[in-house]
């Protein structure tokens, strides 16, 4: 399948500069991106941008897609209650196919929203790479060891059957908490790290009471904690990382770790406001993640990116602090590198992950600086085409997926109603 897209802005996120011009993708990658040149090959179809943007897809860099079921039914309660009297009972009740069904709905949503991949922790990984293959859609899977679910042996096991050749489909080594592991389970996963050479991911430092907790349990702060049990002796990182202290950060430099923030759900939660221009400073990889619908409802990128930069600006007491050129690589750059995605740039080679924003609507005008537009007045509304891996799932508000949108909203629902009896 060849596909042209022509009369086009193009931001590449190489820069962030827009010029006009042509991107051409053959099969599941970019063939040329550039100025408008005279073609001899023949393509299977050829769209007119209309001097809207083509730039590339967001990358979602954590999420948990099955717990679209629990959305807006678990609100308004701190962390630990949420989970443990909402989330954990409920889940417990979970098939493989609920699983299936619900990633469904999230990965539609992710579509509208210009997410082309997501860094996925889940219960049933079987469920969400069905769902994700189904829909042709890119998900990279994280490991999710933990007390009452996937064992150590079930995350060697998803490891090395994930990490194949579809490039849909990859699997990262993870445990859901230091919290919800003993200290043994938690030396397995390191160990497994040293035995592949593979970075490992966790949530880490959410919540004040968490740190709290871990430094009254073991002396050390969970980032102490982890990095003393080598969990990170081969890279990776974690997701939220609000109550970071400076030695936590510095470990973090040190030992060249990703850091996924979280800002809506940690704003929703009332966990906090995490520390980005300080982790920034430290050139530590910063990423942006929606987090799941239970705990964010809303699985949009546009609200991450406004978030993460205006609650950075309000902590530091400082306008300046977290650029928007930052945030839009925080949704792209960061995340492929995070991740170890060939995309986040628009560049011959790359997988064709790209979307189109619509420029011709009152947000985006005037155009002084289309890329601060994005991060500052941008929102789903603007989204008018999302490709993943060479094909078009999204397009002028029509999906692209295989299956009718009401029949699996009726089966999501039936689905919730008996969770809830």
């Amino acid at each position: 399948m060849r596909t042209r897209f022509y009369n086009a802005r193009i931001l590449t996120m190489k820069d962030f500069d827009a010029f006009s011009g042509e991107v051409w993708v053959e099969d599941n990658k970019i063939s040329y991106v550039g100025k408008h040149k005279e073609h001899a090959c023949s393509f299977d179809r050829e769209i007119d941008v209309y001097q809207n943007l083509i730039m590339p897809g967001f990358i979602n860099a954590h999420t948990h897609s099955g717990m679209t079921f629990l959305r807006s039914m678990a609100d308004d309660m701190p962390l630990q209650q949420w989970l443990n009297e909402k989330v954990f009972p409920i889940e417990a009740k979970l098939t493989q196919d609920d699983i299936y069904y619900f990633s469904k709905l999230a990965i539609l949503e992710y579509l509208t929203s210009g997410i082309t991949s997501n860094f996925d922790m889940y219960l049933n990984p079987e469920a969400i790479v069905k769902a994700s293959l189904d829909m042709n859609y890119r998900t990279v899977l994280c490991g999710a060891v933990n007390d009452f679910c996937l064992s150590v042996e079930d995350v060697e096991r998803c490891f090395n059957e994930y990490n194949q050749e579809n490039s849909l489909i990859s699997y990262i080594l993870g445990f859901s908490h230091e919290y919800t592991n003993p200290k043994e389970k938690i030396q397995q996963v390191a160990a497994l790290s040293h035995k592949y050479k593979a970075p490992v991911y966790t949530h880490l430092s959410e919540t004040e009471f968490e740190v709290s907790t871990c430094k009254e349990k073991t002396g050390l702060s969970p980032v102490e904690y982890l990095c003393d049990l080598g969990v990170y002796d081969y890279g990776g990182g974690a997701f939220h990382c609000v109550h970071m202290s400076e030695h936590d950060l510095d470990l973090f430099q040190k030992k060249h770790l990703n850091i996924i923030t979280n800002p809506a759900s940690n704003l929703k939660l009332a966990s906090g406001i995490a520390p980005i221009q300080s982790m920034l400073q430290r050139n530590i990889n910063v990423c942006l993640g929606t987090d799941g619908a239970a705990s964010n409802n809303c699985l949009d990128m546009f609200r991450e990116m406004f978030l993460v930069t205006g609650l950075a600006k309000y902590k530091n007491c400082d306008a300046s602090a977290v650029d928007a050129y930052e945030v839009l690589k925080m949704a792209t750059v960061n995340g492929a590198k995070a991740l170890n995605l060939n995309c986040g740039v628009l560049e011959a080679g790359k997988l064709a992950d790209l979307i189109i924003l619509d420029l011709h609507q009152p947000n985006m005008q005037p155009m002084n600086n289309i890329a601060k537009n994005i991060v500052y007045s941008g929102s789903k509304s603007n989204v008018k085409c999302t490709m993943v891996n060479g094909e078009i799932l999204y397009e002028d508000g029509h999906f692209h997926v295989g299956f009718d949108m009401e029949s699996l909203y009726d089966e999501v629902q039936k689905r919730v109603e008996r969770l809830m009896r």
